[in-house]
């Protein structure tokens, strides 16, 4: 998803630099640069690579894992938008940086990595970015737009997170527990039952928190299969690829949440274990 935005948001003309922890990675990215695989054909940046994040940024846009959020540091000023899968990354990234520089948001964007510095985008979607706290976030979206992205202003992050989340928790951990890509959920009568399940599970437990959701999350998770179908879940991408999933961020943190609240979310938590029990294999 980095590879994504910052490829789109260089083409519309914005001067952008990917930050990356890996000093040979990031040699090889300065010479090869990043290619963007889109049904209009391939789009391509010379990427100016960064090991931290340099100061006098308009934004800063967070696309790394979750369990990488906590490990982050910023620069002063510039407004911190995370489009990150999972719940806690705004959370923690206020208690980095400041709330009142932090802005959050999710995006139905969808991408494929091919290889390194290359991705395919298998689905246009939606990105929603607001106000943590008081950081004002039309710039943000206007850069995005510009960008290409359908991006709007949400007066309610959290709620539009907790919707991502719910839906995220349907549909990732099983495709990656099956090893299929998102639309053959509907296919197989029993995973698609366990994913209406998953997603019940989470919005009741947002629920705890005060969320209330005027439409059906679980009827939303399928028609995510349905107009994804053949994208493969960054969570199969994950296992498929041997490294850590977001499973904590998503089936983790809700489980952690239920339990607080003294909400009971079997299927959540079988799900976890079992995820957690591939991780480690």
């Amino acid at each position: 998803m980095g590879c994504l935005f910052a490829a789109r948001l260089a083409r519309s003309g914005a001067r952008v630099y990917l930050i990356d922890h890996r000093p040979e990675r990031m040699r090889r990215l300065e010479q090869s640069g990043i290619t963007v695989e889109t049904n209009e054909g391939e789009i391509r940046d010379n990427a100016q690579m960064r090991a931290e994040i340099p100061a006098g940024l308009d934004l800063i846009l967070v696309l790394t894992k979750a369990y990488s959020t906590a490990s982050l540091r910023f620069p002063p000023a510039a407004p911190i938008l995370t489009l990150q899968n999972g719940l806690g990354n705004a959370e923690i990234l206020a208690s980095i940086a400041g709330s009142d520089r932090i802005l959050a948001g999710t995006t139905t964007e969808a991408s494929t990595l091919i290889a390194e510095g290359r991705v395919r985008h298998t689905a246009h979607g939606t990105t929603l970015a607001g106000s943590w706290t008081t950081c004002p976030a039309g710039e943000a979206v206007h850069l995005l737009d510009k960008a290409g992205f359908h991006a709007r202003v949400t007066e309610s992050p959290g709620q539009a997170i907790w919707e991502k989340v719910a839906v995220n928790a349907g549909i990732n951990p099983i495709t990656a527990l099956l090893n299929i890509p998102n639309g053959r959920i509907l296919d197989l009568i029993e995973a698609r039952e366990l994913m209406r399940g998953l997603v019940t599970e989470a919005a009741e437990t947002a629920g705890t928190e005060g969320y209330r959701f005027e439409h059906s999350l679980p009827e939303d998770a399928e028609r995510v299969c349905l107009a994804t179908a053949s994208n493969i879940s960054s969570m199969l991408q994950d296992i498929r690829a041997g490294r850590q999933t977001e499973i904590e961020a998503i089936s983790g943190e809700i489980l952690r949440r239920a339990m607080q609240a003294g909400l009971s979310v079997p299927r959540t938590s079988t799900i976890y274990q079992l995820i957690r029990g591939l991780e480690q294999r």
